[in-house]
């Protein structure tokens, strides 16, 4: 029976090998990180949701011998709305995509990084539902050695257009990763958006529990509570034990200024040893935490607006580093 299991077992991991290997991917390296990156496509791509950016999905990000990214859900679809890894980001217009609201059944209004999509009939805007894509716009990726260039050009008979860039690199000679963007508003009306970065990270596959921290550089407050799964300690939270299944923890974190400086932040796994520090050069809005058994993760937010014509562009940094096992 063992046998047998083990059999099972070894062929399910091998056609979910085979599997992933049919997704567009590439990867990269400083000669002190190596990560794979997973392609935006919109017929194979490995993932074809509309609720985030399709690009700079990170697969996997090792430094030190340790993983910092990979998968932590359980079922891969590329239509789920989260079956996707790494510092995935989100474009968000009022809790919902560019025109939603002006847009009527069978309509369309557009999610940066994903493109225009179709609006059914529906009450409201279902942000964990996939919609249709009418137009993904259009994707050019060069590759580098240490780092992948993403460009999307969007036209909509809305108002809206945009050209969005961006570059994941590995900063030469340092453990450091940048998410460097920049959005062209090409279009005739304003875009206003929060942009946050969900953060999945799965240090070493371990287990969310004690051996988890996150730190920040202001004392947070959550706005719900956390039912004993997780604890605020001074400008850190902490797991008293281990995280079970999807029993999780979720809140908006109240506490920060509208500043720079509290964009600030630190995941450590003490067991293993490894710590990551993000960064970002614009003023945070808000952050969200969120956490189950397999990722913590702080979800900190900026604020964009874009007139016809203008372009932002912004910066997010990743510092990875080893610290004492068991500290």
């Amino acid at each position: 029976m063992r046998t047998l299991l083990h059999s099972f077992l070894f062929l399910h991991l091998f056609g979910c090998l085979l599997l992933a290997q049919d997704y567009p991917k590439a990867q990269i390296s400083n000669g002190l990180i190596g990560a794979e990156l997973m392609l935006p496509d919109a017929h194979s791509g490995s993932y074809r949701g509309t609720r985030f950016d399709w690009s700079g999905i990170i697969s996997s990000l090792q430094f030190e011998g340790h993983e910092y990214f990979g998968r932590w859900y359980e079922h891969h679809d590329p239509k789920i709305h989260d079956a996707i890894t790494g510092p995935v980001e989100e474009f968000r217009t009022d809790d919902k995509g560019l025109g939603y609201d002006e847009a009527k059944t069978g309509g369309t209004f557009v999610r940066i990084g994903v493109g225009t999509v179709r609006k059914p009939e529906e009450k409201a805007y279902r942000a964990y539902d996939t919609y249709e894509v009418v137009d993904p716009g259009k994707w050019t990726i060069h590759k580098y050695k240490d780092r992948i260039e993403f460009t999307q050009r969007l036209k909509s008979d809305l108002g809206y257009a945009y050209v969005y860039r961006k570059t994941v690199r590995l900063v030469e000679g340092k453990p450091e990763l940048l998410l460097e963007h920049s959005l062209k508003n090409t279009g005739k009306k304003v875009i206003e958006t929060t942009q946050y970065n969900h953060n999945f990270f799965v240090i070493d596959h371990e287990s969310v529990g004690p051996d988890i921290v996150v730190k920040f550089a202001f004392t947070p407050v959550a706005t719900r509570g956390f039912s004993g799964r997780a604890e605020i300690h001074g400008p850190q939270i902490v797991f008293p034990k281990p995280l079970v299944g999807k029993n999780g923890v979720f809140s908006e974190l109240t506490g920060s200024a509208n500043d720079v400086r509290d964009y600030d932040f630190r995941v450590e796994n003490m067991k293993t040893g490894a710590g990551v520090h993000f960064t970002s050069d614009q003023p945070l809005l808000k952050v969200n935490f969120w956490a189950i058994s397999t990722v913590a993760a702080a979800e900190p937010y900026i604020q964009l607006r874009i007139e016809p014509g203008k372009e932002s562009r912004w910066t997010i940094r990743y510092d990875f580093y080893t610290l004492p096992r068991g500290q």
